[in-house]
């Protein structure tokens, strides 16, 4: 009975932090470099990869703009690997995206 619950909380764990992208980072307030990750459509969320290998994890509010060649497009032009430019602002132990900008 025992190994039963060890590993079924052993794979609702796993699954918890697979769903949520793993291993996130909280940095300050400022605009960083990086490439997606990870693009979750349904939450309009996305995960950037900074070049100092942190994660971001960035959930999209009303505020946020996103542009590409200076125009503002729609969340979904995202695309995984694609390069960015994103600028942040620490509320907590969160990150709101305030601007993001495709660079390719």
């Amino acid at each position: 009975m025992k190994k039963t619950l060890f590993y079924s909380f052993f794979f609702v764990m796993a699954f918890m932090l697979s769903a949520c992208g793993g291993k996130t980072n909280v940095v300050d307030s400022g605009t960083y470099e990086g490439t997606i990750k990870e693009v979750e459509a349904e939450k309009t969320e996305i995960y950037v990869e900074t070049s100092d290998e942190k994660t971001l994890e960035l959930y999209f509010t009303e505020e946020t703009k996103l542009t590409q060649n200076g125009t503002e497009v729609p969340f979904s032009t995202l695309e995984e690997g694609q390069k960015v430019e994103v600028t942040v602002e620490k509320v907590g132990k969160r990150l709101d995206p305030k601007s993001i900008k495709i660079l390719e």
